[in-house]
């Protein structure tokens, strides 16, 4: 086996950073092959794929991006398929600030909100769309603080920076440990659904190595690592 391990250069929206950890590892346990791992902001990959970036797989955290690098040549054809939805929470790292209705948000009691840039994180955007959902946009904007990607903007309610901030479930509630602070899970119905989908790219298109990890994607072994997280399927 370990002749023939190999490596992929994989980019990881930030939101899925904790569970790939855990995938990749059992990959290369599983695989020999190792999967080496940049995260950050999906629009962010997105730019530099199209600036000629190593990337081998996306793993992004929507399903527009992975289709327009197909349509672009930048991705293979037929090899994007549906590994998560992502579920957005209202996050703050006090106990008990955020309740279960979200009604913090109108209360306004806050001084700053973070989410990440909705221009290249959907998690960003899912966020503006619950405000606007829930007709608080306009109040809220002038304490909007944005981060680069999602992990920025957790690092803003983590550090106290933020009271608040919208963030992915699995940032919050990880199976391994206990949940920090106060969170609201917002209903669906607030926000596009965040579907999450994975991309071959072209530059990958020879290398077993990326080939195996989107296989292994797709199997039972990463499937319950992505619902330990509270990912969708």
């Amino acid at each position: 086996m370990a002749a023939l391990a190999g490596e992929v250069q994989v980019a990881v929206a930030a939101n899925f950073a904790g569970p790939f950890q855990k995938i990749a590892a059992e990959f290369a346990a599983q695989t020999g092959h190792k999967a080496v791992v940049a995260t950050g902001s999906t629009g962010k990959f997105y730019t530099q794929i199209q600036q000629g970036a190593p990337f081998e797989v996306l793993i992004a955290a929507d399903d527009e991006t992975p289709q327009k690098l197909i349509a672009e040549g930048l991705g293979v054809k037929g090899e994007a398929f549906t590994y998560a939805i992502g579920k957005l929470v209202l996050w703050s790292a006090k106990p008990g600030l955020v309740d279960d209705q979200g009604a913090v948000l109108k209360k306004g009691s806050f001084e700053h909100l973070a989410l990440a840039n909705p221009k290249v994180a959907p998690y960003g955007a899912a966020g503006v769309e619950t405000l606007k959902a829930l007709g608080l946009y306009e109040a809220v904007a002038p304490k909007i603080v944005q981060g680069d990607n999602i992990a920025q903007a957790q690092q803003f309610v983590a550090t106290g920076n933020a009271e608040l901030g919208f963030v992915a479930l699995a940032q919050v509630a990880p199976p391994d440990k206990p949940v920090v602070g106060s969170y609201w899970l917002v209903p669906p119905k607030l926000y596009t659904p965040i579907q999450q989908d994975a991309v071959l790219l072209s530059k990958g298109a020879a290398n077993p190595a990326a080939k195996a990890l989107m296989a292994y994607l797709r199997g039972d072994a990463a499937k319950a690592v992505i619902k330990s997280y509270g990912y969708g399927l």
